[in-house]
């Protein structure tokens, strides 16, 4: 499906202005909606940028909130993903948050209050409201990305009138311990001033695991009229950890393909040299503008910069059963931001029709330096050498004794690339909220972006760059039989530029070649069946489409795809007055060709045919509390299978079910006590993987105790 259509942002801002103010003040006012797991924050720039009730969004979506996530201990997006159906963690090579949305990896498609937030790093929840987790193409409201879905963070502001000091406090048996606090200060009547702040000491079950994370948010607000806030801050983050890609897999001659259980211990790198380091500014302002009863406007501006060094060896392959050889390399990124946008949100009625619109524009310019350097080993000569299997290897700080007995040292002096890069984006969006009548509403829309993107081979002497437009619709159906219910249905389209989400480079094949194509559809029910207990249960089918050139010919091109469908299911909310329960379910499948030319057809990677997972608190009494948690997923492929090939020996993750509890217990209104237990069962498993020998070991039965109040 193709649409084709010009936008004049000026003549569209103006004449959307015009219908606002031509209607009675007796139509329906943009009210501040802030009803914890019911909506969207829509006072705030965030997943939707339209103030719509969960139950008529035509697409699934998931909502973690502040108190979620300090009851059930979560210290990462990674473990929220373990409790969000249809989205799996992936290793990330243990330097940056790294997500399987419906089968699409990505390491890009994160926000932070709307706006981009690409970098790979590990991101904090320390200064978190909520995190909202959208499945399906995204484009229309967040350009290139978004393929699979996308995850935004919605961040702590001023609130002004109150004066509060919180604080959080935790250390785990493995030794690790964190402070955090959130403090809030009203100055006069119309402003106020917040800081949160953390700090943690990272330690975990893995030999030489070490690291330390600080961050500070200090932000504020101010009402500049009573139709006018003003809210800006800036965020400071410094991460430096060890860096653990894990441990192999046995793929040797009679070996099942699964990781090696009996190296469970070992880390397979070097204790000094496998390391990430992080330092990072972020800039933010957000004006909020209410131009009338009907319309109002959220504008932005932000500017990051991030400074990233990533040092790591790793198995490349397994020799013989008490044989590895490793590879390794040295990455660092430079990469600066500067992001301008504006929306507008109209309601008013027209002919009888209600109407939402949701119009802005977006212009942002990046810049991203980035070499890479591969290791010399005295002994090889190569970037890769053979080392005895041994708890620890025969190596520290790039000094060892190889497989054969021999004394080795490495330096990083092999420059494997070195590049420049900028990129300049300008998009402009529309969508339109049609409510027909009380039982059915329509959403339709499209975004339009030019994608210039140049880059400096600085190591081949060459300059590429690539500019590609594109136009990305989104077609939604909402009937609504009864007011708690809604059946749904919706289409959507996305695209990734050849450059990649990291946008690195581009080779002189790839800089011809048209951008990846994403298409969704999707159909669900929700029903809000109990006042403050919902279900959401979807089917979607998603396709991936790519040029691809054979023997290197960019004029000789063939299609090649990703096909994936299933079902989610999603049910949250309160059972009773003293039960919460959070549970979801997701069954995926699919199909691709991407991975060798005149392959049929391949089964992807990383797709568990089924997840399951839920959480359940029990207020015992109006102190005390008990939560009980399980997560399930189905074996994996850790790279892709040849349909009708014997899986039986393929590089494969086992399947695994572990179970997390927490015992919590409120001393006051101004204390709480709370431990989290994580892997109740000890059971020994590997959650996710980035290559065949790269598996990340679970952590053993584990506890976290934690005090947190309010004074």
């Amino acid at each position: 499906m193709k649409f084709r259509f010009g936008i004049c942002t000026t003549v569209l801002l103006t004449a959307l202005a015009s219908m606002v103010s031509a209607q009675s003040n007796d139509n329906f006012e943009i009210d501040e909606i802030i009803v914890t797991g019911k909506h969207l924050y829509t006072d705030r720039v965030n997943a939707l940028k339209s103030p719509t009730p969960i139950i008529d969004v035509p697409q699934s979506l998931s909502i973690v909130t502040a108190d979620q996530i300090t009851n059930q201990g979560f210290d990462s997006i990674g473990d929220i993903i373990n409790y969000v159906p249809g989205v799996t963690n992936t290793q990330g090579e243990g330097h940056r948050d790294a997500v399987v949305f419906r089968g699409v990896r990505s390491t890009a498609d994160f926000f932070l209050d709307g706006v981009r937030d690409d970098v790979q790093y590990y991101r904090g929840l320390y200064n978190i409201e909520q995190v909202e987790i959208l499945r399906g193409a995204n484009a229309l409201l967040f350009g290139r990305g978004g393929t699979g879905g996308l995850i935004n963070r919605v961040s702590k502001k001023g609130k002004i009138g109150e004066q509060f000091t919180g604080y959080k406090a935790a250390i785990d048996t493995f030794g690790a311990f964190g402070l955090e606090v959130d403090s809030n200060h009203s100055v006069g009547e119309n402003s106020a001033f917040r800081v949160n702040a953390m700090y943690e000491s990272l330690n975990n079950h893995r030999d030489f695991y070490d690291g330390d994370r600080f961050a500070i948010n200090p932000t504020a607000r101010f009402e500049l009229s009573p139709s006018s806030t003003l809210d800006v801050s800036y965020e400071y983050i410094d991460n430096e950890r060890f860096i653990d890609r894990g441990i192999p897999i046995n793929d040797l001659a009679g070996g099942n393909g699964e990781p090696i259980e009996a190296f469970e211990n070992i880390v397979f790198g070097d204790p000094e040299l496998n390391t990430a380091d992080v330092q990072a500014h972020v800039l933010r302002a957000t004006l909020t503008q209410s131009f009338s009863e009907n319309l109002k406007g959220v504008f932005n501006a932000s500017y990051s910069d991030f400074n990233k060094l990533y040092q790591n060896f790793y198995v490349q392959d397994l020799v013989d059963i008490n044989t590895v050889r490793l590879d390794g390399y040295v990455d660092t990124t430079q990469r600066k931001r500067f992001n301008l946008s504006g929306n507008l949100i109209g309601e008013f009625v027209t002919g009888g029709i209600e109407h939402t619109i949701v119009t802005g524009v977006e212009y942002a310019d990046t810049s991203n330096n980035n070499d890479r350097f591969n290791p010399v080993f005295s002994t090889s000569g190569a970037d890769r050498e053979s080392f005895l299997i041994a708890r620890p290897l025969d190596l520290s700080g790039g000094v060892g004794t190889t497989a054969t007995g021999a004394p080795t040292t490495l330096s990083f002096s092999d420059l494997n690339d070195n590049t420049e890069a900028n990129l300049q984006v300008f998009s402009a969006f529309i969508q339109d909220e049609i409510s027909l009548s009380d039982n059915l509403d329509i959403v339709l829309g499209a975004r339009f972006d030019s994608f210039d993107f140049e880059v400096d081979d600085l190591k081949a002497s060459v300059t590429r760059s690539r500019l590609d437009e594109k136009i990305s619709p989104r077609i939604g159906l909402v009937f609504k039989p009864k007011e708690n219910v809604s059946l749904y249905g919706s289409y959507s389209q996305s695209f990734l530029p050849r450059s990649g989400g990291q946008f690195a480079s581009v080779s002189e094949t790839t800089a011809l070649l048209e951008p990846d194509e994403f298409e969704s559809l999707e159909a669900g029910l929700k029903w809000d069946f109990m006042p403050e207990l919902s279900f959401t249960a979807a089917y979607f089918q998603n396709e991936q489409t790519i040029d691809a050139s054979l023997d290197g010919a960019p004029e000789d091109l063939e299609r090649r795809g990703l096909e994936v469908d299933g079902f989610e299911l999603q049910l949250e909310g309160q059972i009773t007055e003293r039960i919460y329960v959070r549970a979801g379910y997701a069954n995926l499948s699919g199909k691709t060709d991407f991975t060798d030319a005149g392959v049929a057809q391949e089964l992807p990677r990383e797709l568990p045919e089924n997840t399951f997972s839920i959480w359940t608190n029990f207020q015992v009494t109006d102190q005390f509390g008990l939560g009980l948690g399980a997560t399930y997923q189905d074996e994996a492929f850790i790279t892709d299978l040849d349909i009708g090939a014997d899986a039986s020996t393929h590089p494969t993750l086992p399947s695994f079910t572990r179970f997390d509890a927490a015992v919590y217990y409120d001393a006051n209104d101004d204390i709480r006590l709370q431990v989290n237990i994580e892997n109740l069962t000890d059971l020994l498993y590997f959650p996710s993987s980035h290559s065949t020998h790269q598996i990340t070991v679970g952590a053993p039965l584990n506890a976290r105790f934690t005090i947190s109040g309010k004074f």
